[in-house]
């Protein structure tokens, strides 16, 4: 089972190109590669806008699931009850370190070690919780695009 997940600042203002990108990319790892799992954190504009993306082909490919990971049991109860976003399931990875302040970089960590494939938007923003999930990406050799260069190298 093939999966994906996506990290992305929280403020961000998507371009068509940039979303025809997602599209076709997301939409490859289905037909293609035979992706069924994608991985969603919740936090800002660009993991919304992949989730619509990943909620429009499920109505053509009913196979895929929506899987929306928490920090811990506390925060998936929390986001049971308050979510307006409709997930397949919602899990919770055991975090190799939960230090309060940490655990977001711990959750995106356990969720790129958990993915076969990661799609960022990640600009040139060194403190970001994006920015450090892509360079661990890089770290373990995990396969990614960061759509934001993409486009920007067109």
């Amino acid at each position: 089972m093939n999966s994906c997940s996506f990290f992305g600042h929280r403020d961000i203002r998507i371009s068509e190109g940039e979303k025809r990108i997602l599209v076709e990319r997301i939409e490859d790892l289905i037909k293609t590669q035979e992706y069924t799992v994608f991985y969603f954190g919740e936090f800002g504009d660009f993991d919304d806008v992949c989730y619509k993306i990943v909620s429009e082909l499920k109505n053509t490919y009913p196979k895929i699931e929506r899987v929306y990971v928490a920090t811990d049991e506390k925060a998936l109860t929390k986001h049971k009850r308050k979510s307006e976003k409709t997930y397949e399931r919602q899990i919770v990875f055991p975090l190799s370190f939960e230090w309060w302040y940490k655990i977001i970089y711990y959750r995106n960590i356990a969720i790129i070690d958990n993915s076969n494939y990661v799609i960022f938007y990640v600009t040139n923003t060194v403190n970001s919780g994006a920015y450090k999930a892509m360079q661990y990406a890089k770290k373990t050799k995990r396969q990614f695009i960061n759509v934001a260069d993409y486009e920007n190298n067109k």
